[in-house]
C-alpha cells in the first residue's frame, strides 16, 4: 500500500538531516549517561526510577533519548521513522552495551507494537509531523498500560502561524488559526525544520484530544526559550514573544474511544 505523501518526504528530510549532522541528531553524552533522569526529567515527572520499566521512546532515533531511558536501566523501544535516526540509535546501543528495540514505523500507525504493553511513553517534539494529532494519542493509549506516564513536547500552534519580521521587528502571525493541510514555506523558519512537512495543531486538539483518547492531563509547561540579549531574527529573541513549545504530563486512565464521534458508554451522561 502507498504510504502517505507526508511520511515519504518527512522520513527522507530527517535522513538528511541525520546525514548533515543536525543538532537534533546529537546522541547522548558520557556525562549525561552518567546522570540520565535528570537531564530527561528537569521537572520531575518520570518515577524516581525506571529501571526494570518499559519505556516506548517515541518518534525519538538519533542516539539521545533512548540511551538514556537505557543508562537509568529501562527496557527500551524506540520508534521513529527515519532509519537514519534510527541507525544512531543502534549504533550507540552497542557501542554502550544497552539492549535497545528499534522500530521503523510513523507515530500515527504503531500495529507492530501489542496492546498496553509500556509503563512511559516520551514524545520529543514531532506531532507537527503528521496530519492528525488524536490518531497519535489514541495509538499510545493502546499502547501504554492502565495508569501508564505519557509525556509529550508539541509546537505551539502561535509560533507556527508566524511567517516573518516586520520592519519594526515585530514577529507578524501571518497563517489563519483555523485551517487544514501541511503548513506552507514561510520566510522565518526560526522552529520549522527543513524540508520537512508541517502542520499546526489547535489547542482544542493538542490537549482536548489527549483528554479525548483516555488521559488525564497532570502538568502543563511552556519550556523557556528566549534570551534577553539575542538579537533580533535569533530563534532566542522570537522566544521572548512567541513560545515556541508546549510540554505535557499525562497519564492513561480508561482506554481510548474508537472514534471521537462514537464515544464509549462510559461517557453517557
Amino acid at each position: 500500500m502507498t504510504q502517505p505523501s507526508y511520511r515519504g518526504r518527512n522520513r527522507a528530510a530527517w535522513n538528511r538531516l541525520v546525514a548533515s549532522g543536525s543538532n537534533f541528531a546529537k546522541v547522548a553524552s558520557d556525562d549525561e549517561c552518567a546522570r540520565p533522569l535528570e537531564v530527561l526529567d528537569g521537572r520531575g515527572w518520570l518515577p524516581k526510577s525506571v529501571h526494570g520499566l518499559k519505556v516506548l521512546c517515541l518518534a525519538a532515533g538519533g542516539g539521545w533519548q533512548s540511551i538514556l531511558y537505557a543508562a537509568a536501566g529501562a527496557k527500551v523501544t524506540v520508534v521513529d521513522l527515519s532509519p537514519g535516526m534510527l541507525a544512531l540509535d543502534v549504533r550507540e546501543a552497542e557501542r554502550r552495551g544497552y539492549d535497545v528495540e528499534v522500530v521503523e514505523a510513523s507515530m500515527d500507525q504503531l500495529d507492530v507494537l501489542g496492546d498496553a504493553v509500556f509503563d512511559v511513553v516520551h514524545q520529543p517534539v514531532s506531532t507537527c509531523y503528521v496530519p492528525d494529532v488524536l490518531a497519535v494519542y489514541r495509538e499510545v493509549a493502546r499502547v501504554l498500560k492502565p495508569g501508564g506516564v505519557y509525556v509529550s513536547q508539541h509546537k505551539q500552534p502561535t509560533s507556527l502561524q508566524v511567517t516573518h519580521r516586520d520592519q519594526r521587528d515585530r514577529y507578524v502571525v501571518g497563517l489563519e488559526y483555523y485551517r487544514d493541510g501541511p503548513l506552507p514555506d514561510v520566510p522565518d523558519r526560526s522552529y520549522r525544520e527543513d524540508r520537512t512537512v508541517e502542520y499546526l495543531h489547535r489547542w482544542e486538539e493538542l490537549v482536548g484530544g489527549l483528554c479525548e483518547a483516555g488521559f488525564v492531563i497532570e502538568a502543563l509547561s511552556e519550556p523557556y526559550r528566549g534570551d534577553p540579549n539575542a538579537s533580533p531574527g535569533d530563534f532566542h529573541h522570537r522566544g521572548l514573544y512567541v513560545p515556541p513549545y508546549l510540554r505535557m504530563k499525562a497519564r492513561r486512565t480508561r482506554a481510548a474511544p474508537s472514534t471521537a464521534a462514537e464515544p464509549p458508554a462510559l461517557w453517557t451522561p
